[in-house]
């Protein structure tokens, strides 16, 4: 390892600190104000806003984001995201010690939240590829996913016990001062200017025109693009399932078992982030997106075969963990293949485009649980003399048939990735972005003038 590779893998390993503790912070903070919404409210629908505010402000402003990213330098565009995430946490810190915050103070401070958070994604990621070399693109996405999976598991045993120790307010707190540190250890560290490409020079104009950039630059590779949809289609199927977990659990089952289950199977992001972190993935990327998104068709079905606990822990497990691998893989691909200097544009509408089909989910998932799949396998359904002589009938089973039609269909999305060429050989036809010669510059994609 040469001087500056060593220098640049300090600097990521100093962010990635200062952005897992940030992480955890958050993690506590969203937390504490679920309990609190449900706690003061009731209302599940209340609850579930939160979500909505927390996705969709940061989806909306995605492009943008995007744009001024590869505008700014890399760093302090996380920085601008970490100030004004923490400005929103402590304005809730503020009503709440004030006495006076209410439910749609923190909708609203989520939702300006998640605008400021949409610059640190492209921003992080883009950050990443400036710093490591190219070979170390899957481990260091594997070290992002563990921070993440270390978050999940951490902050809700964590957040209960203070909770009732230092209650909403000092967690609150905590997790302003967690973002005080990610910006001190961003403050400290410098982040190269990233290379000018062919794709960079002649995509210069308006903001409107570099935010479109993104989704033309995309939509002209057809491999990025199919890879892209296959993500999209992913979150669709594993948001519903996600949504369904805990009725398809407490269906035969407590509370505290499913709190179990959850522990047990969210552990399956700490390993994926940990063996990607040492392994790096196969070689050939798109083979490991390919085997592991089969693995979580299979996982996701298995999970509604029967009111096992077992059966259900397990098969959870594997797909957190597969999920974790895929990711991995598909960073690595997309850092290798796009110009680092239009990294932020490209990510944001990849992230954004990918991450569209989660409200989608969340609003199918209870009508067709609820009025359609567990309507067949009551024990006086349709299906419940057929069907339901292998997966049993009752509460939960249509869940589970449900869960079964789910997996099968992720399943027939990888199969039909890999019959795909331009997917399966989307490492081979497009060059790595440092392999690229002027040659290659009438491939460019310009954002219509009219934008």
């Amino acid at each position: 390892m040469d001087a500056d590779e060593s220098r640049g893998a300090r600097t990521f390993a100093l962010v990635w600190f200062g952005q897992f503790v940030s992480l955890i912070g958050s993690s506590l903070t969203g937390f504490a104000l679920g309990v609190w919404v449900y706690e003061r409210t009731g209302s599940t629908t209340q609850y579930a806003l939160i979500s909505f505010f927390i996705i969709v402000p940061g989806l909306l402003m995605s492009p943008v984001a995007g744009a001024l990213v590869d505008r700014w330098d890399r760093r302090l565009a996380m920085m601008l995201s970490d100030t004004g995430a923490a400005c929103s946490t402590l304005a809730i810190a503020i009503l709440l010690l004030a006495g006076r915050l209410d439910t749609w103070h923190i909708y609203l401070a989520v939702g300006i939240s998640a605008v400021f958070t949409s610059f640190q994604y492209p921003a992080y990621m883009a950050g990443i590829t400036l710093l490591i070399s190219k070979k170390h693109y899957a481990r260091a996405s594997g070290l992002v996913s563990l921070a993440g999976a270390l978050s999940y598991l951490v902050a809700p045993a964590l957040g209960g016990r203070l909770l009732v120790t230092i209650h909403m307010s000092g967690v609150i707190l905590i997790d302003f001062a967690t973002f005080l540190i990610s910006l001190f250890t961003l403050s400290v560290v410098r982040f190269p200017p990233p290379p000018m490409s062919a794709e960079g020079k002649q995509t210069r104009g308006s903001l409107l025109q570099e935010a479109a950039y993104g989704w033309f630059y995309i939509r002209a590779r057809q491999g990025l693009l199919a890879l892209l949809i296959v993500f999209a289609t992913a979150n669709l199927l594993i948001g519903l399932a996600s949504v369904l977990m805990v009725p398809l659990i407490l269906a035969f089952t407590s509370v505290k078992v499913l709190g179990s289950i959850g522990s047990i199977s969210a552990s399956g992001f700490l390993v994926g982030g940990a063996v990607m972190s040492v392994w790096g993935g196969p070689k050939r990327r798109i083979r490991g997106i390919l085997a592991f998104g089969g693995a979580s068709g299979l996982a996701l079905a298995a999970a509604g075969l029967s009111p096992s606990i077992p059966l259900i822990a397990g098969a959870l497990w594997g797909l957190f963990f597969c999920g974790v691998i895929i990711d991995a893989c598909s960073q690595a691909i997309w850092q290798s293949k796009v110009a680092p200097d239009v990294q932020g544009r490209v990510f944001s509408v990849r992230s954004m485009i990918a991450q569209s089909t989660l409200p989608l989910a969340f609003l199918l998932a209870g009508p067709l649980a609820d009025y359609i799949f567990e309507p067949l396998l009551t024990p006086t359904g349709p299906l419940s003399h057929s069907v339901g002589r292998v997966l049993g009938t009752g509460s939960g089973r249509g869940t589970g048939l449900l869960f079964i039609v789910l997996g099968v269909a992720l399943l027939l999305t990888i199969v039909g990735a890999a019959l795909y060429p331009h997917l399966r050989n989307v490492e081979d036809e497009l060059p790595d972005h440092m392999a690229r010669t002027p040659g290659e510059q009438e491939s460019v994609v310009k954002a219509p003038a009219a934008l």
